[in-house]
Order: C-alpha cells, then structure tokens, then sequence
C-alpha cells in the first residue's frame, strides 16, 4: 500500500473533471430558460438591498431562500450526488440556509438595514452582481463553452457568492451572532467550491 503522503489532492477527487462539466452542461441543457428567471430574482434582490429599508430586505431574503432551495434540490440532490456522495449533505445544508433566511424575512422587525451605506456595504453589492452577472462570464474566461456556464439561482458557487455580497450589503443584522450564522453556510460552500475547482484545474 502506498504511503498517505504520495497521494495528491486529485487522488481523493471521485470524479473527473470531464464528468463534472458534462453533468453541468446536461443540467442547464435540463433546466433552460431557468436561468433568465432566476437572474431576475438575483437583480431583483440586489436592487431591494440597495434601497435600505426593511421592508426590501425582507423581500430580498424571500427571492434568495427559493433560490437555495433549489440548487439544492434539482443541482446538489438530483445531480451532483449521482458522481459525488457527499452532495445530499450538501442538499441539506442549502435547504437549512434557505430556512434561516425564511425565519429571518420572518422576524417581526426583519432584516437590520443602516442608516448610510459603509464601504463594507459597497463591497458586498459588488459582490452581489459579481455573482449574478459575472460569474456566468467566469467559465467562458476560463475556456469553457457557454452550455457549462454556472448561474446564479442554478448552480451553487454564483449563489452562494451573491447571498455573501447581499448579507454584507444589507448592513449589521440584529446580532453577529445571526450573521455569522447566516453567512457560515454561503462561506463554506464557497470554500468548497473553489477547492474542488482548483483540483480539478490541477
């Protein structure tokens, strides 16, 4: 047997990357015109952001939650679980980040909003619409075809980063406490998401 420490990253990866990007591709073949809806409800939660009041944050954590819902669904159980076991944790963890932004639209005084916009604030919008309008641009940079292309609302990395940017821009939450909760699982799957790229590329 060989030594633990002669295997590399790519080793323990449980699919290629060519499996990976055709199950992407048969996904938004499966899914199309999707995408157009779901990145309306991206542009439409980064304007209700913007306008800072509660009444708009609470709509912009309703458009997100749906979102969650079904990338973990139709992406990560349906799909993304065929070559990686390990996606139906990931199903559940979205499921459960679209339940707390639910209790948080929910709560009676709703998302905090500030007063003035800090530069922290600014970061996250940009954020937000790097997610929603650039990431589908990421992959064709990267030289891949336009039918692999990852959107927001569709696949996990744009939407996790466009939650990031909009928990960011929608100011202190009533606690850091529910922030960091809110932000842990958009982190994460972010985190995972760019390790699995980076071996892959490997």
């Amino acid at each position: 047997m060989s030594e633990w420490w002669t295997y590399r990253p790519s080793d323990f990866l449980m699919f290629s990357p060519r499996t990976y990007w055709r199950m992407v591709e048969l996904y938004n073949r499966e899914v199309w015109p999707a995408h157009l809806l779901a990145m309306a409800g991206g542009l439409g939660a980064i304007a209700l952001t913007a306008m800072r009041n509660k009444a708009a944050s609470r709509a912009a954590a309703l458009l997100l939650a749906p979102a969650w819902v079904w990338v973990g669904w139709a992406f990560h159980w349906e799909r993304y679980a065929s070559i990686n076991w390990s996606a139906q944790y990931l199903a559940a963890a979205f499921l459960l980040q679209a339940a707390l932004l639910l209790a948080v639209a929910a709560m009676p005084q709703g998302p905090a909003t500030a007063p003035a916009r800090s530069r922290i604030q600014h970061v996250g919008l940009v954020l937000a619409l790097a997610g929603v309008l650039a990431y589908p641009l990421a992959g064709l940079a990267a030289g891949r075809p336009w039918s692999q292309s990852e959107v927001f609302g569709i696949a996990p990395d744009p939407t996790a980063l466009a939650t990031l940017g909009l928990l960011l821009a929608t100011g202190p939450l009533q606690s850091r406490a529910a922030g960091i909760v809110l932000a842990t699982i958009p982190v994460l799957s972010l985190l995972l998401g760019m390790a699995t790229l980076w071996v892959m590329a490997g």
